[in-house]
């Protein structure tokens, strides 16, 4: 005990000592997070805390090698030397990550390259042994993996960091969070005897708790992303030890339970940017801290309500340590997890029937999208067999109507012919109060362009996208009409035929005298 107690004073000492030398070093080499539509501070606040944060963690450790100690004797102990091989291989892929972080504050990188680099760290982890290989229902009962455990652990770890690294919007939010899951896992670790994983966890708690004096609101230091993915990494790596020290399925439950906030908060941002069809890499400001803001609560009010959620659901899911049949882990596992899903609930996060009509209504909107990219291909076709203006104009009026026009204007001015004006319109598509959407195409005024002048009126029935969708269709149609083709088909035909086969159609066709 007076080992551990020396490794968390040390820990915390160091980052008390190191977080206020980062505040200058962040001030002087100018890496500040500036206020923005996704920030909720509103001054420059240097972010560079995980720097302390990380040699608050590795520091006690490496002094600790120089000691007489549980730790250090199994380094040289057949029996537990595999434990300190994670431990070594944990502290080497962590640095990496803790790297790319560092390099992405300093000067800035892309998120694909750095999930490219936390899988590659993930990877390297695996090979090195860290593998979720099994998880045991009961003392008899375990689930083998086999090959299956290299993609699972991946996908663990990058999820996990990824989670930490998106729940850093508020003061004091992710250090906070991540503190409470080191806590739960030390317990864990000194329930099951294992040396390696509670020197680590002591170390990272007394980490958290100095950086938590400066990093807490107003902070006057942030994590950055050194920090968050960091934290994020070495929580879910820890994880899956655990797991491998202990086959009940205790070992990943338990701090999964302890970071349920920050996973379910991914879940649901990526359920989201699906549902919007957009980038799962796209920024947003819909994340959980973001609508506790937004119903009028303080930074501190917000974080310490996710604070008490965090160690309500880590209590009960502490249980689980004392159960040891699958039923009565189940129902405690659930029972640890409603606090936060109650919260996504009560923020409006989690709306499972407006979910539903949303994911219906993208269907739709897509099939018709699809439907009219189709369409666009034959339209293409005909427009190209064309050999004459009148079947030119035929074969437009055809795409009009099946993209769904009301009216297509036309003003053809080729040089030295009379200028023509073409006009089609479907009356029943044109009903006073329908949502019209209106577009032109000054294809005549590009220099070196076709000399047509277009406007369309496109009705609007369900969403902008799909009339938009059949706006940029047609345009592309029109770019294919060009000087020389446009002559062509005016020298090789008869007049402009002003009636139509179809009933509903109302043609219009004049000419203007020759152009000037």
């Amino acid at each position: 005990m007076i080992v551990y107690a020396a490794i968390y004073t040390g820990a915390m000492l160091l980052a008390l000592i190191a977080t206020p030398l980062m505040v200058r070093a962040a001030h002087w080499w100018r890496v500040l997070d500036r206020p923005g539509t996704r920030r909720v501070h509103s001054v420059a606040v240097p972010r560079l805390g995980g720097v302390a944060v990380f040699a608050a963690l590795v520091i006690p450790i490496v002094v600790l090698q120089f000691f007489d100690t549980a730790f250090t004797r199994g380094l040289v102990d057949p029996a537990a030397h595999v434990q300190h091989v994670h431990v070594v291989a944990l502290l080497v892929t962590g640095g990496f990550v803790f790297a790319i972080g560092l390099v992405d504050d300093m000067v800035g990188m892309g998120v694909r390259t750095k999930l490219v680099a936390q899988i590659t760290a993930a990877a390297i982890a695996c090979a090195m042994g860290i593998r979720i290989d099994f998880i045991g229902l009961s003392e008899e009962a375990i689930i083998e993996f086999g090959w299956w455990a290299w993609p699972l652990t991946i996908l663990w770890v990058v999820s996990v960091t990824n989670a930490v690294n998106l729940i850093d919007g508020l003061d004091g939010l992710a250090a906070g969070i991540s503190l409470i899951a080191c806590g739960v896992m030390l317990v864990f670790a000194g329930y099951t005897q294992n040396v390696p994983m509670t020197v680590l966890m002591t170390a990272m708690l007394g980490s958290l708790t100095g950086f938590l004096f400066f990093n807490f609101n107003p902070a006057r230091i942030f994590l950055g992303d050194c920090g968050s993915m960091f934290l994020g990494y070495f929580l879910a790596t820890t994880s899956v030890m655990c797991s491998m020290k202990s086959a009940a399925l205790v070992g990943l439950a338990l701090p999964a339970v302890a970071l349920g906030l920050p996973i379910f908060d991914t879940l649901f941002s990526m359920l989201r940017r699906a549902l919007e069809r957009r980038s799962m890499f796209g920024p947003d400001r819909k994340h959980i801290h973001h609508r506790l803001i937004d119903m009028g609560l303080h930074q501190r009010h917000a974080v310490i309500i996710m604070y008490a959620i965090t160690t309500l659901a880590a209590g009960i899911g502490m249980l689980m340590i004392l159960v040891k049949d699958v039923g009565g882990i189940t129902l405690i596992l659930i029972g640890a997890l409603l606090p936060s899903l109650l919260v996504f609930r009560a923020v409006g996060a989690m709306r499972i029937r407006e979910a539903f009509l949303t994911f219906q209504r993208n269907r739709s909107i897509s099939r018709e999208v699809k439907g009219q990219k189709r369409d666009s291909e034959e339209m293409r076709l005909r427009l190209q067999e064309a050999t004459t203006l009148d079947q030119w104009w035929k074969a437009l009026r055809r795409a009009a109507r099946e993209m769904g026009f009301a009216r297509m204007l036309i003003q053809l001015e080729l040089p030295g012919e009379p200028v023509r004006r073409l006009l089609w319109r479907l009356p029943h598509r044109q009903v006073a109060g329908d949502r019209m959407m209106q577009a032109t195409y000054p294809l005549g005024y590009r220099k070196g362009g076709s000399p047509l002048h277009v406007e369309i009126d496109v009705p609007v029935e369900e969403a902008l996208e799909s009339a938009g969708t059949s706006v940029a269709l047609f345009g592309r149609l029109l770019d294919e009409c060009d000087l020389a083709r446009l002559r062509k088909l005016t020298q090789n035909g008869k007049p402009i035929d002003d009636q139509s086969d179809d009933s509903e159609e109302r043609l219009e066709v004049s000419t203007l005298g020759p152009e000037i």
